[in-house]
């Protein structure tokens, strides 16, 4: 029986996690292993009518319905969202979270990027990497006996750093199924992002036209990858496969942890 991995995937808001991993997660849990969506804050800002508890309990119900789809757990961390700072009790709250899960592989964003939540968020993951292994920290909670690999999800942007892929991950077969969790999270799909983006009256008013715009909205981005680390794909899948693929995920190894090496992505990449 091959080995049953157990995958974090950290997020700052709700359907942040979907967005960069959901295409992966889906092949991890169809192989029966482990993941869970976390998000750092709760949402309850990112709205432009609506706001406070009311809004954390629609965004927190919309995660739970979208991890369901990728046959994920969700969980929504209590911390208000744009007021997570890498202070030391949400860096106790990272530890014992992080323990709790003992998870073999931690994706996150990178420290360098443009919302403050996304910034914090990985540095939280940063400061908790190594000291997850302290006894004597957080002692009420028992300490991992290995520091889990960590990776970053893919992004964009370019200064201190690029992003620099170190797997590539063909999603294809499964992008309409990540496109349908991503439709669970009503109040960002189709009420924030395009109020943000003076699109609000480009959203179709029925259910299947809003989820076909979605996905023509927004599926370029994984198309963008599947071009871009191209090279990365055709050695992972081979020179008919990786040609083909048309949707990818990406994800950088981190300098903390277990390091990502070619072990380790075997390991946990395995069948994906």
């Amino acid at each position: 029986m091959s080995e049953k991995l157990r995958i974090l995937c950290i997020g700052a808001h709700p359907d942040d996690c979907e967005f960069l991993v959901g295409g992966s997660a889906i092949l991890w849990a169809a192989q029966g292993h482990t993941v869970r969506l976390v998000s750092a804050t709760d949402g309850q800002t990112g709205h432009y009518n609506q706001g406070g508890v009311v809004l954390a309990q629609r965004r927190i119900a919309e995660a739970k319905a979208a991890a369901a789809l990728l046959g994920a757990e969700s969980l929504v961390l209590p911390i208000p969202n744009g007021q997570i700072e890498p202070v030391m009790i949400y860096r106790w709250m990272f530890i014992r979270m992080i323990r709790q899960f003992n998870p073999d592989l931690i994706l996150t964003h990178r420290p360098n990027d443009y919302h403050p939540d996304h910034r914090y968020t990985s540095q939280l993951v940063m400061d908790s990497a190594y000291v997850v292994t302290v006894p004597n920290d957080c002692a009420d909670t028992p300490a991992m006996k290995t520091n889990p690999v960590i990776g970053y999800f893919a992004d964009r942007f370019r200064k201190p750093c690029p992003f620099e892929p170190t797997v590539a991950i063909d999603i294809s077969s499964v992008i309409a199924r990540k496109f349908d969790a991503l439709h669970c999270h009503q109040s960002q799909q189709y009420e924030w992002l395009p109020y943000n983006k003076g699109q609000l009256d480009q959203v179709p008013a029925d259910d299947k036209g809003r989820r076909q715009w979605l996905f023509e909205q927004r599926s370029g981005w994984d198309a963008q990858l599947a071009e871009k680390y191209r090279p990365l794909l055709i050695e992972r899948y081979g020179p008919q496969r990786g040609p083909a693929v048309k949707y990818a995920e990406a994800f950088e190894g981190c300098e903390y942890g277990t390091p990502m090496n070619q072990t380790q992505i075997q390991r946990l990449f395995a069948g994906l």
